[in-house]
């Protein structure tokens, strides 16, 4: 592994019809906006265990003892663990504030960015190993598909509105006013709405690009 000392957090929740992908229901179905759903953990997955750049650990909601995520865990390489309690800043903070009791970077990503891609995690992980504080993907729709920090900060997720266009912007703002040095990746789309989707496929089929969730 190119970077044993960091470690990759993958935020997923167990794709359970009617909870996950809601947006996507009218297009899709309850069943269907799950299945997708469960397409994407598994794409960001093997994607993250295949690179080799560092272990990977899959926090969980609302429980890492559903078939779905023990299933994950029989198939990759990777570690489960509870998210806490709380809204998604709350529960993002715990996560990589565990993981760097035992590390000295982490970058935690969500399972809703397709296109998010090796180059992406090696860019994140480098940034932090030559020094930056933080490091932020920026999504399209305001707010970002990855975050990685060297030390825990509560103050870059607490009070945010997430799911609004401005979480990168406010992000963005609170580190330059703690005066941490951060590097930011190339945008990517999240796939949230029908609108999303559509276009993803409509990308995937020009490019030619295989997704495991095809």
């Amino acid at each position: 592994m190119k970077f044993p000392r960091s470690r990759i957090l993958v935020f997923a929740r167990d794709p359970e019809p009617g909870t996950v992908k809601t947006r996507l229901v009218p297009l899709l179905g309850e069943q269907g906006a799950a299945s997708l759903h469960a397409r994407f953990v598994h794409n960001t997955l093997h994607m993250a265990c295949s690179a080799g750049l560092s272990p990977v650990e899959l926090w969980g909601s609302p429980s890492v003892e559903t078939p779905f995520f023990q299933d994950c865990a029989q198939h990759y390489d990777i570690t489960l663990h509870p998210q806490s309690a709380g809204d998604l800043g709350r529960r993002m903070h715990h996560a990589i504030s565990n993981a760097l009791e035992r590390a000295r970077s982490a970058v935690l990503v969500g399972a809703d960015c397709p296109g998010l891609c090796a180059a992406d995690l090696t860019g994140a992980l480098d940034a932090l190993a030559q020094g930056a504080g933080a490091v932020v993907g920026p999504a399209r729709d305001g707010g970002y598909f990855l975050v990685g920090l060297t030390q825990p900060d509560p103050h870059l997720f607490t009070g945010i509105e997430w799911g609004t266009s401005t979480v990168f912007s406010e992000t963005v703002r609170r580190l330059d006013d703690a005066g941490i040095d951060y590097h930011c990746l190339a945008a990517r789309n999240d796939v949230d709405t029908p609108e999303d989707y559509q276009r993803l496929l409509t990308e995937a089929a020009r490019t030619g690009q295989e997704y495991r969730w095809q």
